[in-house]
């Protein structure tokens, strides 16, 4: 069975698929999005997912997208912003390099505008940011091997960290 060099995880808008391509490159691996396999498999957004079956069908398509792709990738792996609230997918990531991306609301609103294109952010997205974070933080904490800040960085700069935490993790 393989493994991913890296997982990261974070919230929407934080960087995972920008910094998962730059550490895939340094390292000479692949790099995989399970958003990317969802909208691949499904045939449509991950929006048009959630306006036509809802939150929880889409939850259920995303535990198999990262089951599969946690044993089937070997390169950098990036999850979408919810997929830590499934418990079996936090069990999943147990002993795996999972790296969570961290940023405050006024950096995710410079990055994203958190705009309507975000179906959890439609109605008041500062607000319903703030409530997302206090309700998976603790997640995002809890299977991550290391927290590397994203705020006032460039991508660049995020996957340097990333690599240095995780070989200090390992030291």
């Amino acid at each position: 069975m393989s493994s991913p060099v890296i997982v990261l995880v974070g919230p929407m808008g934080v960087g995972k698929s920008t910094v998962g391509q730059l550490l895939a490159e340094r390292l000479g691996v692949a790099y995989r999005d399970t958003d990317d396999d969802i909208v691949t498999a499904e045939g449509r957004t991950i929006a048009d997912i959630f306006v036509d079956e809802g939150e929880p069908a889409f939850r259920a398509v995303e535990k198999r997208a990262v089951r599969t792709a946690l044993t089937e990738h070997e390169g950098v792996l990036a999850l979408g912003g919810g997929a830590i609230l499934d418990a079996e997918t936090r069990a999943l990531l147990a002993g795996q390099r999972v790296v969570y991306l961290s940023m405050d609301v006024e950096e995710a609103v410079k990055r994203t505008g958190l705009n309507a294109a975000r179906p959890l952010l439609a109605v008041n997205p500062r607000k319903q940011w703030r409530e997302l974070m206090e309700a998976r933080r603790h997640l995002y904490e809890e299977v991550a091997a290391a927290v590397v800040p994203t705020d006032g960085r460039t991508p660049g700069e995020v996957a340097e960290a990333t690599l240095n935490a995780l070989e200090l993790k390992d030291a």
